[in-house]
């Protein structure tokens, strides 16, 4: 018998489609959410990573950067430097600027005449610039609209006036600058000192730039500088790491959401394979008419995969359009976190793989109900609704297992972290035959129970497993469906919980930075005079870099490691250091003992729980650290758990004070005002009295620091409701599915003499019971992978709001009871002759 050519297959196809893709809309729905979302997703993350690789020397300012605290670069490193380029140098602290009226704690910029080595200052009046001209200074506009600056206007900075040379509109190296306490002020290297606020003891770090005159690899010169001053402190960054916190976030924001759009589109496949056993069982009649004028199976086959594969396309290339058309949404939301352009992006290498998972995904779930109906013939098709066709898996093996492995190595091969995306599809995998198993299980609990005596609940129960039964369907789909609702309210509750903690609504309302050590009383005096019954807490505040830990007799050295242990950052780079007489407010001692309040003996040190255990430490250990270029050792003696939700003074090291007394240094201090207290001019007045100190309003901060966490937390929301709304497509789809499978059923039982308020009553009892069963393992689901995100992917702590958990759970089953309503009205208004007439 010969077989149907493709163009052939083609034309009958064709004019069996509907053009408005009847019968096929699940599909296109489920493939339009897939696929937009991966395109949106890829075309996002491929922009931003292309803007920070192509401005990576604009956003670092340089080929290479070396960062050390309170103190600039020696002469012996700036030559070993020069010979790679032209040097830039610069220096950062905090700082406060002044006029008559009113004073603004801010983020003071020094820098060379030759800044920026790349790019340029934008300022509002339209000009394009660098560095500053002596006395004059830029001025973010936040700090213009508090003092009531304009250009031409003075100010002060410490004790030096400066002269407002511009407003500043865009800063080339801003987003590498990373989080700020302040808004920026740009000045000439040498003001920090004429204003007296580099002192010995002061909290400023230096940023030396280097342009490269050669083609030199940033690697290669970063690994020459470390060999070369392995102890001196220096923190290197390089044009190919010019935003190590953005690229961090742009790597997990892109992993997250990633697997957010192969989720959908795994929810979107169970829709997919529903939709086209609907399709195909109500084109049973016209296949069974096909064989019968004799086509084959192959025929059969190919007429339907092409007109399931025309369909697969359409949704395709809408959800591409989707996604390209909703990208710069996205980048509008992410701009202010991000180098992004909110123009549209089009990023042909994820648009293409975007479209691959979604046909894969297609493929691996329309093949087995397109095999199954191509391997019955037509007797058996005619007599599919009182004989329901079997499953007939094997046929589908080969496009199923070549579908699988297409998706896997799009996964693997296209993804930042291959690891992450194959634990991913092995636990999707796990989930769909889990619910497979489960929905078998449901079957054969629901043959062997006990018969109800209630007829409506009897006929449910009978429903669950009694031949052609949707129960397989039904679970996998209300599972996953339900599974997606607990997962979003667990994400985005347990964000929530995760900023309401980072963010405290308690904090105290001011740090000051950079008080002298000889001052102190008369700052405390100041401040409760002002404000009376104003909480003062001060501590010394001093900088080092440890290099060397452990035992006594083999201590690890720090700069001969080639990598540091797991969770031990407190070794990394320089930290802050302090001395106490008692242990800190809101730490707990764990194990070891405090110093004695008069201690003269061996220099002591405290060290944080965690770091302790992260790094091996045990009590009676060392730690040596470099202080300003000179080595202090001191032996641990206890343990603390630190209160890392407050907003106090948390350090991981806490040394006696004969270890570091004598080392050069300043005082910081918080202050909490009562309730409703009137501060006046004592902002003004500080920044006066204490010109080389800076105080930072943390109210701004903390408004500044929950507006960002809360367009992560929106992101993220927006990103995993595709998957919640792909679960409702499969829920519908699920539902209707069921519903046309009743048809018969239902004529049947009217014919007997069943009422409408019965039959629906046999609805909502079959799927309330399977509702209720597959709560729990929703339950379960969900939150089993929200902790996997926010634990594992995101490195946040898990806070879950249980309460508002099991409510969305609960909408959601009243969501399903709703949807098979409103699935049961059609079949409630069928007319018995008319229906029978066409079965």
């Amino acid at each position: 018998m010969n077989t149907l050519g493709w163009s052939q297959a083609w034309a009958i196809a064709r004019r069996d489609l509907h053009r408005q893709f009847r019968g096929l809309r699940l599909l296109l729905v489920c493939l339009f959410l897939g696929v937009g979302a991966l395109a949106a997703i890829g075309s996002l993350t491929g922009a931003i990573r292309g803007e920070l690789d192509a401005q990576g020397q604009v956003l670092l300012g340089g080929d290479f950067e070396v960062e050390v605290y309170q103190r600039p670069l020696t002469e012996e490193e700036n030559a070993f430097l020069e010979q790679y380029g032209e040097l830039s140098q610069g220096l950062r602290m905090q700082a406060m600027a002044t006029t008559e009226e009113s004073a603004a704690p801010v983020e003071l910029k020094a820098v060379q005449d030759n800044w920026p080595l790349y790019g340029a200052l934008a300022l509002t009046d339209g000009r394009s610039t660098g560095a500053p001209a002596a006395g004059e200074a830029w001025v973010a506009q936040g700090v213009a609209d508090r003092l009531s600056l304009a250009t031409g206007d003075s100010f002060t900075l410490g004790t030096l006036p400066l002269t407002v040379g511009g407003i500043i509109a865009e800063e080339p190296d801003r987003l590498s600058e990373g989080f700020s306490l302040g808004q920026t002020v740009i000045v000439p290297l040498d003001v920090p000192g004429e204003a007296g606020l580099t002192q010995p003891g002061a909290m400023y770090e230096t940023k030396t730039r280097l342009r490269f005159d050669g083609n030199y690899d940033p690697e290669n010169v970063e690994e020459a500088v470390e060999d070369a001053f392995p102890e001196a402190g220096l923190d290197i960054r390089t044009r190919d790491r010019a935003s190590p916190g953005a690229e961090r976030f742009v790597s997990r924001m892109g992993e997250f959401l990633t697997l957010v759009g192969l989720a959908a589109l795994v929810i979107a496949g169970i829709g997919i394979g529903g939709g086209v056993s609907s399709y195909l069982e109500a084109r049973r009649a016209g296949i069974a008419t096909l064989k019968i004028l004799g086509a084959t199976s192959s025929d059969i086959a190919r007429i339907y995969a092409l007109q399931i594969g025309a369909a697969a396309l359409i949704g395709s290339a809408a959800g591409l359009v989707a996604g390209v058309a909703v990208t710069p949404l996205l980048a509008s939301a992410l701009g202010s976190l991000l180098p992004v352009d909110n123009a549209l992006v089009i990023d042909p290498g994820a648009l293409l793989r975007a479209a691959a998972f979604g046909l894969l995904v297609a493929l691996v779930f329309a093949a087995p109900p397109i095999m199954r109906a191509r391997e019955f013939p037509a007797m058996a098709l005619m007599r599919s609704r009182v004989s329901p066709l079997g499953q007939g898996w094997k046929g589908a093996a080969l496009p199923v297992a070549l579908g699988l492995a297409g998706i896997a190595a799009l996964a693997l091969v296209g993804s930042p972290t291959p690891s992450l995306s194959a634990l991913f599809l092995l636990g999707a995998l796990a989930m769909l035959g889990l619910l497979a198993l489960l929905g078998k299980a449901i079957r054969e609990a629901a043959r062997k129970w006990p018969r109800p005596s209630d007829p409506i609940v009897r006929a449910a129960l009978a429903n669950l497993y009694r031949p052609g039964s949707a129960t397989g369907a039904l679970v996998t789909a209300l599972g996953f469906g339900l599974a997606a609702f607990v997962l979003l309210a667990s994400v985005q509750t347990s964000l929530n919980g995760n900023i309401e903690r980072s963010v405290p609504a308690i904090a105290p309302d001011y740090f000051v930075l950079d008080l002298p050590v000889d001052r102190l009383d008369e700052f405390n005096t100041m401040v409760e005079e002002r404000v009376p019954g104003a909480q003062i807490n001060s501590t010394p505040t001093l900088r080092g870099q440890v290099i060397a830990y452990g035992p006594e007799d083999n201590p690890a050295i720090v700069s001969e490691m080639e990598e540091l242990p797991e969770g031990a950052w407190g070794l990394r780079g320089e930290r802050g250091l302090t001395y106490a007489t008692n242990v800190p407010q809101g730490n707990v001692l764990t194990e070891g003992e405090w110093w004695p309040e008069i201690y003269r003996g061996e220099p002591l040190v405290s060290v944080d729980e965690d770091l302790a255990t992260a790094a091996g430490l045990q009590l009676g250990d060392i730690i040596t650290v470099s202080v300003l270029g000179v080595e202090k050792t001191a032996r641990i003696s206890s343990f603390r758990r630190l209160d890392w939700e407050s907003m106090g003074f948390n350090y991981v090291f806490v040394f006696s004070p004969n270890a570091l007394a004598d080392a050069p240094h300043n005082v910081a201090a918080t202050v909490a005002f009562p309730d409703g207290a009137e501060t006046g001019t004592l902002l003004r007045d500080l920044a006066r009295t204490f010109p080389s100190s800076s105080v930072i309003e943390v109210g701004p901060i903390l408004t500044e620091a929950r507006n960002i966490l809360d367009q992560v937390a929106l992101a993220i929301l927006a990103a995993a409701s595709v998957a919640v709304l792909a679960g409702i497509a499969v829920l519908l789809g699920a539902i209707a599915a069921a519903r046309a499978a009743r048809i018969y059923d239902t004529v049947i039982l009217r014919v007997l003499g069943a009422s409408r308020g019965q039959l629906l009553g046999l609805q909502f009892a079959e799927f309330g019971l399977l509702a209720a069963i597959l709560a729990g393992v929703a339950l379960a689901l969900g939150t089993g992978l929200a902790w996997l995100i926010i634990t594992q992917l995101f490195e946040f702590d898990w806070l879950p709001d249980w309460p508002r958990i099991l409510m969305v759970l609960a909408a959601g089953l009243v969501l399903v009871l709703v949807f098979a309503f409103a699935a049961s009205l059609p079949v409630l208004r069928a007319k018995p002759a008319q229906t029978l007439r066409n079965l």
